[in-house]
């Protein structure tokens, strides 16, 4: 059976796209993740990949030509099959009528919206078409895969309840993936007809999500159908998914002799919390634990105003019963007490004890990533001292020119990339029987979150001034800490920086983040006595470096040279700027 291809929205802005380049021809056979086409977003040059093995035997546009989101991008068949009816349902982009269209909401990632859309002919096809009325189903949505190592997302909140009207580009509900909390829209006017999970569960990429019909309208068999391939209808009508709770178990204090209960604060939130990012940097500045703040948002959620105006709920300890002392205890420990001279040693707080962390979604992912880094990618290191005193001096009359405030890991950052330049072997990848070298230089920086690590990405460093770099970073990071980044701000990186010289870290070495065959540890700038040319004792400021290496990709002497280069680039920036 033809498999119907549709424009995907690879970004949340994206209208239409550019068919920027075929890959395969009208006749070739396609096989399951090979490369179809190049596709020119408003953000970026994105590949699609097939999802579905067969032959290519339609080409929705030209290469040059433009294609509206959803418009009819490309058919995947048998050798010979009639494809006639498919392409007049689809003349001039059109969506038949009954056909539900089926998207991964943006923003996705390349591979996510078109393996949604490819998915709209076995989930129309599963049920028998005399048990439903498909042309009810406006939207049948399927989790989005929103970063490159997205496997499966969870359910921050749902912002829509079922059977709630819902209008194109309201928020259905936030996603957790592994690198951010991402808002999820409509691309729809109708009702939501059914959630795919409770809120707090987790979904796999390409399952159901949600789905958007005709109000009332029965969606028993159409989710059968969707989630198993099967068309035996459920027993039922499809109810609304309760969030799953768990209990926490209540702890009671052992008071010793004569001490008076303290009263314990209530204990609101038990399971998963939700509450906005502005809401925990709030309570984590506070110290306010949010298991104890009621929500006043959408489904209980937190939100800023309920951690300013927070006041602790009280409620009163257990008061423990009063245990009886006979006269022979009562003579023991008065016996005991006089002839003691040692006061026995009584743990402070609560003794011994450990609390179990749940991994969140991104620390899995960062402990499965550079474990197979470190593992699989044989790593090496080069240190090298660099002078920062003329780089200090440059700084300072750069700042009183430069419309935003340039600092040390800017100017490591540009460095980096213009060192890059003139090294492309340290600029690449291994691929396993080749090893890529890209000719375009995207700088990842490391940012410390608290669910983790992420790596916002600075697109052309080599092409941007000190100050283009310095704001980009600066709006970066700022988003990277709120978890406002989009897809296409966190992937792509060639090459990675991780400072920690902010928090007096003199040096440390890094597992390099893949797909990059190096990252570049920075260490702080420290003073140093040297004895100078004169045979004098004089003062200077050092700052350390050391470059990680995948030997598959980068030998000894190519990263000693890139190093080189950028030791000369930070301690004359003259020559950055030339």
């Amino acid at each position: 059976m033809a498999e119907v291809i549709k424009m995907p929205r690879l970004s949340d802005t994206m209208t239409e796209g550019v068919i920027a380049a075929w890959h395969k021809n009208i006749g070739d056979t396609v096989k399951k993740g090979e490369l179809l086409a190049e596709v020119e977003t408003d953000k970026a040059t994105m590949e699609l990949d097939s999802y579905k093995d067969g032959v290519l035997l339609h080409q929705g546009a030209a290469p040059g030509s433009k294609l509206q989101v959803d418009d009819l991008l490309a058919i995947l068949g048998t050798a010979g099959e009639d494809i006639s009816a498919i392409l007049a349902e689809n003349a001039g982009g059109a969506v038949a009528a009954t056909t539900p269209a089926v998207t991964a909401a943006a923003p996705a990632a390349t591979a996510a919206a078109p393996a949604a859309a490819s998915s709209a002919a076995p989930v129309a096809a599963a049920a028998p078409a005399s048990s439903m009325d498909l042309s009810k189903i406006d939207e049948v949505v399927l989790m989005p895969r929103l970063s490159d190592t997205m496997t499966e997302g969870v359910i921050a909140s749902w912002q829509k309840k079922v059977g709630e009207k819902v209008s194109k580009g309201d928020v259905l509900a936030e996603i957790e993936t592994d690198k951010a909390t991402m808002e999820l829209e409509s691309y729809k006017d109708g009702f939501l007809l059914h959630q795919g999970a409770a809120a707090g569960e987790k979904i796999q990429v390409n399952d159901l999500l949600a789905i958007i019909g005709a109000e009332g309208f029965k969606i028993d068999e159409i989710v059968a159908a969707a989630k198993s391939g099967s068309g035996t209808p459920l027993t039922g009508s499809v109810q609304e998914v309760a969030p799953a709770t768990t209990q926490t178990p209540t702890i009671t204090p052992q008071l010793g002799d004569g001490e008076a209960p303290q009263s314990q604060p209530e204990v609101i939130n038990t399971g998963r919390i939700f509450a906005s990012p502005l809401a925990k940097k709030l309570a984590e500045e506070k110290g306010i634990d949010l298991r104890y703040v009621k929500g006043t948002g959408d489904n209980g959620r937190i939100v800023r105003t309920d951690i300013e105006n927070y006041t602790p709920v009280a409620v009163a300890a257990p008061t423990p019963e009063p245990q009886s002392q006979t006269p022979s205890t009562l003579t023991s420990a008065s016996t005991s007490a006089a002839t003691s001279t040692v006061t026995p040693f009584v743990p402070g707080g609560a003794g011994e004890g450990y609390t179990d962390i749940t991994n969140s979604q991104m620390r899995n992912v960062i402990a499965r990533r550079l474990s197979e880094s470190k593992f699989s990618a044989p790593h090496f290191y080069i240190k090298m001292e660099i002078i920062m005193d003329n780089a200090m001096a440059a700084r300072v009359h750069m700042n009183e020119i430069s419309p935003v405030k340039i600092s040390f890991n800017d100017m490591v950052i540009k460095a980096s990339a213009m060192a890059l330049r003139k090294h492309p072997a340290v600029n690449s990848s291994w691929m396993g029987t080749s090893i890529r070298i890209y000719n375009h230089i995207h700088i990842g920086m490391a940012v410390a979150i608290p669910d983790g690590l992420i790596v916002p990405v600075i697109r052309f460093a080599d092409q941007k001034t000190l100050s283009q770099i310095s704001a980009d970073a600066k709006e970066l990071g700022g988003k990277a800490k709120s978890k406002k980044l989009q897809p296409n701000e966190f992937t792509g990186n060639t090459f990675t920086i991780s400072n920690l010289g902010m928090m007096d870290v003199d040096e440390f070495t890094s597992i390099i983040n893949a797909p990059d065959s190096c990252i570049l540890a920075v260490g702080r700038i420290k003073e140093e006595v040297y004895r100078n040319a004169k045979g004098e004792f004089d003062v200077r400021n050092i700052m350390k470096l050391t470059l990680s290496c995948d030997h598959r990709c980068v030998d000894g002497a190519v990263g000693a040279a890139f190093m080189q280069t950028l030791k000369g680039y930070l301690e004359n920036p003259v020559r950055m700027l030339v």
